[in-house]
């Protein structure tokens, strides 16, 4: 049968497939890349190595070589392609553990077969999908949890040292990282800006992994982590409270909440300062119908965010591009 050349439907059939991104998870959660780069690069010694069905897995192979992951070394032989190696475990951008069918991020992806319920009802498929919350999900298991928790910091990370540089964070004495998880920002502004001290209020997993970062980054006597909730009061008195990558997580009803936990706390004289992609149109849609599927949550662009913020008593005072991500500053009136 003579190879297709035309793209099926203008192109549609390729922006709708399933199989193809459930191979490449599929490959992700198997470590397959790993393997391969370490020399075990035949259908029976892979199968051996990932505790596989030898006969479906070499199907997988092959398809994965049609896709353009894999090349063919011959005969149930294979090698990585130049896309194959981002699979890689350690790779700059740590595509292998979000597409980890068994990690946090990976796990929820799943849920967006439901997206139609979602669309249908405006409720996440998340729950659809598994009976529960994402967050009720994550709490009920460790290993995701923790996933989820080295997801956050190594993206935040990624975007740390531009936020870092963009803000002038020496002109706060105190900066409180609400949800700031392993202390991941935190710790890139304290690093840039020797003036602030600053704290991580989280839940008890992330604090603990927080703790060590900061002793590790040996800030331990400019910084500290909180056990706490952004629904509950915050320690008040800080002129700065950071959400990092937190209010697209909730629905409009819980952000409002959470941002009203910071206004209380930073009262007249403090800031709020959130941290999201404001300026990526690409990120903006495609995020906001993951945040939507996974928890219900939106991503918001300035206009939805300022709108958000009236509704606490805070209103957009800056917008600070920093990389792909803004740092948009809110204030209450005086």
């Amino acid at each position: 049968m003579a190879k297709e050349t035309t793209a099926r439907g203008g192109g549609v059939w390729a922006a709708a497939d399933l199989l193809t991104p459930m191979a490449v998870r599929v490959a992700a959660t198997l470590r397959l890349a790993d393997h391969i780069a370490a020399g075990t690069q035949t259908t029976e010694a892979l199968a051996k190595a990932v505790d596989a069905n030898q006969d479906v897995l070499g199907r997988l192979l092959d398809h994965l070589v049609t896709a353009g992951v894999l090349s063919s070394t011959g005969p149930a032989g294979y090698d990585l392609t130049a896309m194959g190696r981002h699979l890689c475990e350690g790779e700059p951008e740590g595509m292998r553990a979000i597409l980890d069918i068994e990690g946090a991020l990976g796990h929820a992806e799943l849920s967006l077969v439901h997206l139609l319920h979602t669309v249908r009802t405006g409720e996440a498929a998340f729950p659809q999908q598994y009976g529960v919350t994402f967050w009720d999900d994550l709490s009920a298991d460790e290993g995701r949890a923790e996933s989820f928790d080295a997801l956050m910091g190594a993206r935040l990370a990624a975007h740390a040292p531009a936020v870092a540089e963009a803000y002038p964070w020496g002109t706060l004495r105190h900066v409180v990282d609400v949800g700031g998880g392993d202390g991941s920002m935190l710790i890139a502004i304290l690093q840039s800006h020797p003036e602030p001290r600053g704290t991580v209020i989280d839940l008890p997993g992330p604090v603990r992994r927080a703790e060590k970062a900061i002793a590790a980054a040996g800030l331990d006597h400019r910084a500290d982590a909180v056990t706490g909730s952004f629904f509950d009061a915050l320690p008040a008195g800080a002129d700065g409270y950071l959400l990092s990558s937190i209010l697209h997580n909730w629905d409009d009803a819980a952000a409002a909440r959470i941002m009203r936990r910071c206004a209380d706390a930073a009262q007249t004289t403090g800031r709020v300062l959130v941290v999201d992609y404001f300026n990526d149109q690409a990120v903006q849609t495609e995020g906001d119908l993951r945040m939507l599927g996974y928890f219900g949550g939106r991503q918001h662009t300035l206009e939805q965010l300022g709108e958000l913020a009236g509704a606490v008593g805070l209103h957009v005072t800056s917008v600070t591009p920093a990389g792909r991500y803004s740092v948009v500053e809110l204030r209450a009136p005086r």
